[in-house]
Protein backbone atom coordinates (compact mmCIF):
# COMPACT_ATOMS: atom_id res chain seq x y z
CA UNK A 1 0.00 0.00 0.00
CA UNK A 2 1.51 3.27 -0.99
CA UNK A 3 0.70 6.82 0.03
CA UNK A 4 0.89 10.02 -2.07
CA UNK A 5 2.02 13.32 -0.50
CA UNK A 6 -0.41 16.17 -1.00
CA UNK A 7 0.08 19.90 -0.47
CA UNK A 8 -2.22 21.24 2.22
CA UNK A 9 -5.14 23.10 0.78
CA UNK A 10 -5.18 26.74 2.11
CA UNK A 11 -8.29 27.83 3.83
CA UNK A 12 -10.40 30.25 1.82
CA UNK A 13 -9.75 33.94 2.71
CA UNK A 14 -12.02 35.46 5.29
CA UNK A 15 -14.55 37.83 3.79
CA UNK A 16 -13.63 41.54 4.32
CA UNK A 17 -15.22 43.12 7.36
CA UNK A 18 -17.72 45.75 6.47
CA UNK A 19 -18.75 48.76 8.55
CA UNK A 20 -22.14 48.49 10.00
CA UNK A 21 -24.76 51.12 9.28
CA UNK A 22 -24.30 52.43 12.79
CA UNK A 23 -20.54 52.75 12.30
CA UNK A 24 -21.06 54.60 9.03
CA UNK A 25 -23.47 56.96 10.77
CA UNK A 26 -20.94 57.69 13.50
CA UNK A 27 -18.14 58.24 10.97
CA UNK A 28 -20.17 60.56 8.76
CA UNK A 29 -21.42 62.45 11.79
CA UNK A 30 -17.87 62.91 13.05
CA UNK A 31 -16.76 64.20 9.64
CA UNK A 32 -19.64 66.67 9.53
CA UNK A 33 -18.86 67.90 13.03
CA UNK A 34 -15.19 68.27 12.13
CA UNK A 35 -15.99 70.29 8.99
CA UNK A 36 -18.47 72.49 10.87
CA UNK A 37 -15.92 72.98 13.64
CA UNK A 38 -13.28 74.12 11.19
CA UNK A 39 -15.72 76.44 9.43
CA UNK A 40 -17.07 77.83 12.71
CA UNK A 41 -13.57 78.55 13.97
CA UNK A 42 -12.13 80.07 10.79
CA UNK A 43 -14.80 81.48 8.48
CA UNK A 44 -15.90 85.06 9.31
CA UNK A 45 -19.58 85.94 9.62
CA UNK A 46 -21.20 89.16 8.28
CA UNK A 47 -21.54 90.69 11.74
CA UNK A 48 -19.55 92.96 14.02
CA UNK A 49 -19.45 92.84 17.79
CA UNK A 50 -20.10 95.94 19.87
CA UNK A 51 -18.93 96.31 23.44
CA UNK A 52 -17.46 98.69 26.02
CA UNK A 53 -14.35 100.43 24.71
CA UNK A 54 -11.50 102.21 26.47
CA UNK A 55 -12.10 105.46 28.35
CA UNK A 56 -9.75 108.45 28.50
CA UNK A 57 -9.49 111.24 31.04
CA UNK A 58 -9.51 114.39 28.90
CA UNK A 59 -7.90 116.26 31.80
CA UNK A 60 -5.08 113.71 31.89
CA UNK A 61 -2.44 112.41 29.52
CA UNK A 62 -1.63 109.35 27.43
CA UNK A 63 1.97 108.14 27.33
CA UNK A 64 3.11 111.33 29.02
CA UNK A 65 1.39 113.67 26.53
CA UNK A 66 -1.54 115.79 27.75
CA UNK A 67 -4.71 115.02 25.80
CA UNK A 68 -5.81 118.68 25.86
CA UNK A 69 -3.09 121.34 25.69
CA UNK A 70 -3.44 125.13 25.61
CA UNK A 71 -0.37 127.12 24.53
CA UNK A 72 -0.10 130.88 24.78
CA UNK A 73 -2.87 131.47 27.33
CA UNK A 74 -2.84 131.09 31.14
CA UNK A 75 -4.33 127.79 32.35
CA UNK A 76 -5.39 126.65 35.80
CA UNK A 77 -4.94 123.42 37.80
CA UNK A 78 -7.70 120.82 37.63
CA UNK A 79 -8.68 117.92 39.85
CA UNK A 80 -10.80 114.86 39.27
CA UNK A 81 -11.45 113.33 35.87
CA UNK A 82 -13.55 114.07 32.80
CA UNK A 83 -13.66 110.73 31.00
CA UNK A 84 -14.64 110.38 27.37
CA UNK A 85 -16.02 106.95 26.53
CA UNK A 86 -15.85 104.78 23.43
CA UNK A 87 -17.46 101.70 21.89
CA UNK A 88 -15.33 98.76 20.81
CA UNK A 89 -16.27 97.59 17.27
CA UNK A 90 -14.74 94.24 16.38
CA UNK A 91 -14.83 93.14 12.75
CA UNK A 92 -13.79 89.83 11.15
CA UNK A 93 -15.28 87.55 13.81
CA UNK A 94 -16.01 83.86 13.29
CA UNK A 95 -19.24 82.01 13.99
CA UNK A 96 -17.91 80.53 17.23
CA UNK A 97 -16.42 83.88 18.22
CA UNK A 98 -19.76 85.61 17.59
CA UNK A 99 -21.61 83.03 19.67
CA UNK A 100 -19.15 83.37 22.53
CA UNK A 101 -19.45 87.16 22.51
CA UNK A 102 -23.23 87.00 22.41
CA UNK A 103 -23.47 84.46 25.24
CA UNK A 104 -21.18 86.61 27.43
CA UNK A 105 -23.93 89.24 27.72
CA UNK A 106 -21.29 91.98 27.54
CA UNK A 107 -21.33 92.37 23.78
CA UNK A 108 -23.95 92.75 21.06
CA UNK A 109 -23.89 91.73 17.42
CA UNK A 110 -24.93 93.95 14.52
CA UNK A 111 -24.96 93.45 10.74
CA UNK A 112 -21.62 94.44 9.27
CA UNK A 113 -23.19 96.66 6.59
CA UNK A 114 -24.45 99.02 9.31
CA UNK A 115 -20.84 99.98 10.05
CA UNK A 116 -18.94 99.10 6.87
CA UNK A 117 -20.46 100.03 3.53
CA UNK A 118 -20.05 97.49 0.71
CA UNK A 119 -16.94 98.22 -1.33
CA UNK A 120 -15.31 100.46 1.27
CA UNK A 121 -11.77 99.61 2.23
CA UNK A 122 -10.48 99.69 5.78
CA UNK A 123 -8.34 102.69 4.81
CA UNK A 124 -11.41 104.63 3.62
CA UNK A 125 -13.32 103.83 6.79
CA UNK A 126 -10.36 104.89 8.91
CA UNK A 127 -10.09 108.16 6.98
CA UNK A 128 -13.80 108.89 7.56
CA UNK A 129 -13.55 108.17 11.28
CA UNK A 130 -10.43 110.30 11.57
CA UNK A 131 -12.16 113.16 9.76
CA UNK A 132 -15.16 112.96 12.11
CA UNK A 133 -12.83 112.93 15.10
CA UNK A 134 -10.92 115.97 13.84
CA UNK A 135 -14.18 117.82 13.20
CA UNK A 136 -15.30 117.03 16.76
CA UNK A 137 -12.07 118.53 18.07
CA UNK A 138 -12.56 121.73 16.07
CA UNK A 139 -16.20 122.00 17.15
CA UNK A 140 -15.21 121.39 20.78
CA UNK A 141 -12.61 124.17 20.71
CA UNK A 142 -14.99 126.66 19.14
CA UNK A 143 -17.86 125.76 21.47
CA UNK A 144 -15.62 126.00 24.55
CA UNK A 145 -14.12 129.37 23.60
CA UNK A 146 -17.55 130.71 22.66
CA UNK A 147 -18.81 129.63 26.10
CA UNK A 148 -15.88 131.50 27.67
CA UNK A 149 -16.77 134.63 25.64
CA UNK A 150 -13.71 134.62 23.40
CA UNK A 151 -14.35 136.22 19.99
CA UNK A 152 -15.09 134.05 16.97
CA UNK A 153 -15.28 134.65 13.24
CA UNK A 154 -16.89 132.89 10.29
CA UNK A 155 -14.63 131.47 7.60
CA UNK A 156 -15.19 129.67 4.32
CA UNK A 157 -14.48 126.00 4.95
CA UNK A 158 -15.92 124.31 1.86
CA UNK A 159 -16.77 125.81 -1.51
CA UNK A 160 -18.80 123.94 -4.12
CA UNK A 161 -16.92 123.60 -7.40
CA UNK A 162 -18.45 125.81 -10.10
CA UNK A 163 -20.90 127.48 -7.69
CA UNK A 164 -21.18 131.30 -7.46
CA UNK A 165 -18.88 131.42 -4.40
CA UNK A 166 -16.22 129.44 -6.27
CA UNK A 167 -15.61 132.46 -8.51
CA UNK A 168 -14.86 134.74 -5.56
CA UNK A 169 -13.95 132.98 -2.33
CA UNK A 170 -11.11 130.72 -1.24
CA UNK A 171 -11.05 128.39 1.78
CA UNK A 172 -10.01 130.35 4.86
CA UNK A 173 -11.54 133.68 3.79
CA UNK A 174 -13.40 135.41 6.61
CA UNK A 175 -17.05 136.13 5.74
CA UNK A 176 -18.23 139.45 7.18
CA UNK A 177 -21.43 140.30 5.29
CA UNK A 178 -23.86 138.53 2.94
CA UNK A 179 -26.70 140.28 1.12
CA UNK A 180 -26.21 143.38 3.26
CA UNK A 181 -26.49 141.47 6.55
CA UNK A 182 -23.61 141.11 9.03
CA UNK A 183 -22.31 137.59 9.65
CA UNK A 184 -21.57 136.78 13.29
CA UNK A 185 -21.92 133.01 13.16
CA UNK A 186 -22.06 130.37 10.45
CA UNK A 187 -25.86 130.02 10.57
CA UNK A 188 -26.16 133.69 9.61
CA UNK A 189 -25.02 132.93 6.04
CA UNK A 190 -28.05 130.79 5.20
CA UNK A 191 -30.36 133.16 7.09
CA UNK A 192 -29.06 136.11 5.02
CA UNK A 193 -30.30 134.39 1.84
CA UNK A 194 -33.88 134.03 3.06
CA UNK A 195 -36.31 135.49 0.52
CA UNK A 196 -33.84 135.47 -2.38
CA UNK A 197 -34.27 133.54 -5.64
CA UNK A 198 -31.86 131.93 -8.11
CA UNK A 199 -30.63 134.58 -10.53
CA UNK A 200 -30.71 137.39 -7.99
CA UNK A 201 -27.54 139.44 -7.52
CA UNK A 202 -26.26 139.98 -3.98
CA UNK A 203 -23.18 141.50 -2.38
CA UNK A 204 -20.68 139.50 -0.34
CA UNK A 205 -17.99 141.03 1.88
CA UNK A 206 -14.98 139.07 3.10
CA UNK A 207 -11.42 139.43 4.39
CA UNK A 208 -8.42 137.75 2.80
CA UNK A 209 -4.87 138.17 4.10
CA UNK A 210 -6.01 141.16 6.17
CA UNK A 211 -7.56 142.99 3.24
CA UNK A 212 -11.32 143.66 3.17
CA UNK A 213 -13.03 142.93 -0.15
CA UNK A 214 -16.56 143.07 -1.56
CA UNK A 215 -17.91 141.24 -4.60
CA UNK A 216 -21.23 140.69 -6.32
CA UNK A 217 -22.60 137.17 -6.83
CA UNK A 218 -25.40 135.91 -9.03
CA UNK A 219 -27.21 133.28 -7.01
CA UNK A 220 -27.57 129.81 -8.46
CA UNK A 221 -30.09 126.98 -8.14
CA UNK A 222 -29.10 124.45 -5.47
CA UNK A 223 -30.54 121.54 -7.46
CA UNK A 224 -28.11 122.25 -10.30
CA UNK A 225 -25.23 121.43 -7.96
CA UNK A 226 -26.64 118.22 -6.54
CA UNK A 227 -27.82 119.87 -3.35
CA UNK A 228 -31.25 119.43 -1.79
CA UNK A 229 -33.74 121.75 -3.42
CA UNK A 230 -34.44 125.00 -1.60
CA UNK A 231 -36.48 128.12 -2.28
CA UNK A 232 -33.71 130.67 -1.77
CA UNK A 233 -30.74 131.26 -4.00
CA UNK A 234 -27.58 129.20 -3.66
CA UNK A 235 -23.98 130.42 -3.34
CA UNK A 236 -22.17 127.13 -2.65
CA UNK A 237 -20.46 128.10 0.57
CA UNK A 238 -19.89 125.87 3.60
CA UNK A 239 -19.07 128.29 6.44
CA UNK A 240 -17.73 127.39 9.86
CA UNK A 241 -17.21 129.29 13.09
CA UNK A 242 -13.58 129.67 14.18
CA UNK A 243 -12.11 131.19 17.35
CA UNK A 244 -10.36 134.50 16.79
CA UNK A 245 -7.62 134.11 19.42
CA UNK A 246 -3.84 134.38 19.58
CA UNK A 247 -3.28 131.06 21.34
CA UNK A 248 -3.58 127.45 20.24
CA UNK A 249 -5.52 124.50 21.60
CA UNK A 250 -4.30 121.02 20.72
CA UNK A 251 -6.08 117.73 21.29
CA UNK A 252 -3.88 114.65 21.02
CA UNK A 253 -5.37 111.18 21.12
CA UNK A 254 -4.53 108.34 18.76
CA UNK A 255 -6.57 105.35 17.58
CA UNK A 256 -9.93 106.97 18.35
CA UNK A 257 -12.47 107.91 15.71
CA UNK A 258 -15.95 109.38 15.41
CA UNK A 259 -17.56 112.59 16.67
CA UNK A 260 -18.94 111.60 20.08
CA UNK A 261 -16.04 112.88 22.23
CA UNK A 262 -16.82 116.52 21.43
CA UNK A 263 -18.63 117.34 24.66
CA UNK A 264 -15.89 115.94 26.91
CA UNK A 265 -13.16 117.74 24.95
CA UNK A 266 -15.05 121.02 25.24
CA UNK A 267 -15.47 120.59 29.00
CA UNK A 268 -11.74 119.88 29.40
CA UNK A 269 -10.87 123.10 27.53
CA UNK A 270 -13.32 125.08 29.68
CA UNK A 271 -11.86 123.57 32.86
CA UNK A 272 -8.27 124.35 31.89
CA UNK A 273 -9.06 127.96 30.97
CA UNK A 274 -11.29 128.68 33.97
CA UNK A 275 -9.98 129.72 37.35
CA UNK A 276 -11.22 127.26 39.94
CA UNK A 277 -12.03 123.60 39.53
CA UNK A 278 -14.97 122.44 37.44
CA UNK A 279 -15.08 118.77 38.52
CA UNK A 280 -14.22 119.11 42.20
CA UNK A 281 -12.18 115.91 42.42
CA UNK A 282 -14.98 113.67 41.13
CA UNK A 283 -14.81 111.12 38.30
CA UNK A 284 -17.33 112.22 35.70
CA UNK A 285 -17.73 110.46 32.37
CA UNK A 286 -19.87 111.31 29.39
CA UNK A 287 -20.40 111.42 25.68
CA UNK A 288 -22.02 113.62 23.06
CA UNK A 289 -21.42 115.14 19.67
CA UNK A 290 -21.19 118.93 19.84
CA UNK A 291 -21.70 121.78 17.38
CA UNK A 292 -19.72 124.99 17.27
CA UNK A 293 -22.76 126.61 18.93
CA UNK A 294 -22.40 124.22 21.88
CA UNK A 295 -25.47 122.08 21.13
CA UNK A 296 -25.02 118.48 22.32
CA UNK A 297 -26.34 115.81 19.95
CA UNK A 298 -27.39 112.17 20.13
CA UNK A 299 -24.81 109.40 19.86
CA UNK A 300 -24.79 105.61 19.49
CA UNK A 301 -23.71 102.83 21.84
CA UNK A 302 -24.76 104.60 25.03
CA UNK A 303 -25.20 101.36 27.01
CA UNK A 304 -21.65 100.20 26.27
CA UNK A 305 -20.23 103.61 27.11
CA UNK A 306 -21.99 103.66 30.46
CA UNK A 307 -20.64 100.22 31.29
CA UNK A 308 -17.11 101.36 30.46
CA UNK A 309 -17.58 104.50 32.55
CA UNK A 310 -18.78 102.58 35.60
CA UNK A 311 -15.84 100.19 35.32
CA UNK A 312 -13.49 103.20 35.17
CA UNK A 313 -14.85 104.47 38.49
CA UNK A 314 -17.22 107.18 37.27
CA UNK A 315 -20.07 108.12 39.58
CA UNK A 316 -21.83 110.51 37.17
CA UNK A 317 -22.40 110.29 33.42
CA UNK A 318 -23.29 113.18 31.11
CA UNK A 319 -25.98 111.96 28.69
CA UNK A 320 -27.22 113.81 25.58
CA UNK A 321 -30.88 114.61 26.17
CA UNK A 322 -31.97 112.55 23.15
CA UNK A 323 -30.26 109.47 24.63
CA UNK A 324 -31.82 109.77 28.09
CA UNK A 325 -34.57 107.18 27.71
CA UNK A 326 -32.19 104.54 26.37
CA UNK A 327 -29.65 105.41 29.05
CA UNK A 328 -32.15 105.01 31.90
CA UNK A 329 -33.18 101.59 30.59
CA UNK A 330 -29.58 100.33 30.48
CA UNK A 331 -27.75 102.24 33.22
CA UNK A 332 -25.36 100.33 35.51
CA UNK A 333 -26.37 100.42 39.16
CA UNK A 334 -25.14 103.47 41.05
CA UNK A 335 -24.31 105.60 37.99
CA UNK A 336 -25.99 109.05 38.15
CA UNK A 337 -27.27 110.11 34.71
CA UNK A 338 -27.01 113.87 34.06
CA UNK A 339 -29.17 115.18 31.22
CA UNK A 340 -27.41 117.72 28.96
CA UNK A 341 -28.57 119.64 25.90
CA UNK A 342 -25.84 122.27 25.59
CA UNK A 343 -22.29 122.92 26.74
CA UNK A 344 -23.60 125.75 28.95
CA UNK A 345 -25.97 123.28 30.58
CA UNK A 346 -23.22 120.69 31.07
CA UNK A 347 -20.97 123.25 32.78
CA UNK A 348 -23.85 124.34 35.04
CA UNK A 349 -24.59 120.70 35.91
CA UNK A 350 -20.98 120.08 36.92
CA UNK A 351 -21.03 123.20 39.06
CA UNK A 352 -24.20 121.90 40.73
CA UNK A 353 -22.58 118.53 41.43
CA UNK A 354 -19.50 120.18 42.88
CA UNK A 355 -21.64 122.36 45.17
CA UNK A 356 -23.84 119.45 46.27
CA UNK A 357 -26.90 120.80 44.48
CA UNK A 358 -29.32 118.76 42.37
CA UNK A 359 -28.36 118.53 38.71
CA UNK A 360 -30.89 117.79 35.92
CA UNK A 361 -31.26 114.01 35.69
CA UNK A 362 -32.37 111.73 32.87
CA UNK A 363 -35.84 110.25 33.31
CA UNK A 364 -37.53 107.31 31.61
CA UNK A 365 -40.22 109.55 30.11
Amino acid sequence: MSTTAQEPVPAPPAPPRRLTRRAWTVLVGFAVVLVLGVLGATVPVPYVSLGPGPTYDTLGDVKGVAIVQVDGEPTFPTTGQLRMTTVSVNDDITLFGALALWVSGRYALAPREEYFRPGETEEQIQEQNTKLFQDSQGNAETAALRHLKYPTKVIAQQITTGAPADKVLAPGDEITEVNGKPIKQADDVRAALAGTKPGAVISLSYVRDGAAKTAELTLGDAAAFGVDSRDEGFIGLGPIDQPEVDFTTTITLEDVGGPSAGLMFALAIVDRLTEGDLVGGQVVAGTGEITTQGVVGRIGGISFKMTAAAEAGATSFLVPAENCREAVENAPEGLRLIRVETLDGAVAALEDLKAGREAPLCTAG
